[in-house]
């Protein structure tokens, strides 16, 4: 019997600003170990939609970010896809916001259903946006689909849109108490 293969799809930006106050409480977020863990023993693969930042903005956050970028590339079977970040500036108020995220995090996710990359896909995300795409990959391509969420950032309806769902906040909490 063959191994049932994963692909894990992080929206990067939902999973930062998710972890904020997790990692405020001490907690460390290893999400090699995260990986590992939704894998259970599975050969997985991971795709990870994040936007570069604007080094003339702020050098210190994007070398950060740089360095946070090559250190998950090492994580194998780890690809990193980069979006657009769009700048926008009210008054003098500069705020980034990562644009076609949700598109390309879709469209990986037909592409590899249609070419039969992975048997299950989880998707760590909090947005309602994947529902369609959830039930084509569900009832055309007859995957599992699995959201794993934390929970203030979550859509009820995406969970129930999905085969299982992993609450991360928790997944964290036990990864955290082994360490």
């Amino acid at each position: 019997m063959k191994k049932e293969r994963v692909a894990v799809f992080i929206d990067a930006g939902n999973f930062h600003h998710s972890t904020k106050n997790i990692r405020k409480r001490g907690n460390k977020i290893d999400l090699k170990k995260i990986i590992e863990e939704l894998a259970r023993g599975r050969k997985v693969e991971t795709f990870y939609y994040a936007g570069l930042l604007d080094p003339d903005y702020n050098l210190e956050k994007y070398e950060e970010q740089k360095q946070l970028l090559e250190d998950l590339e090492k994580i194998p079977n780890f690809r990193v896809v980069l979006c657009d970040m769009r700048k926008t500036k009210i008054c003098n108020d500069v705020k980034y916001e990562i644009k076609g995220d949700d598109v390309y995090l879709a469209h990986d996710l037909l592409m590899g259903a249609f070419d039969d990359l992975y048997d299950v896909a989880i998707i760590v995300s909090g947005d309602a946006d994947f529902i369609p795409v959830i039930n084509t990959l569900r009832k055309r391509f007859k995957k599992k689909v699995g959201n794993a969420f934390f929970r203030r950032t979550s859509s009820y309806k995406l969970r129930k849109a999905c085969d299982f769902s992993v609450n991360l906040n928790k997944l964290i909490r036990g990864l955290s108490s082994k360490n």
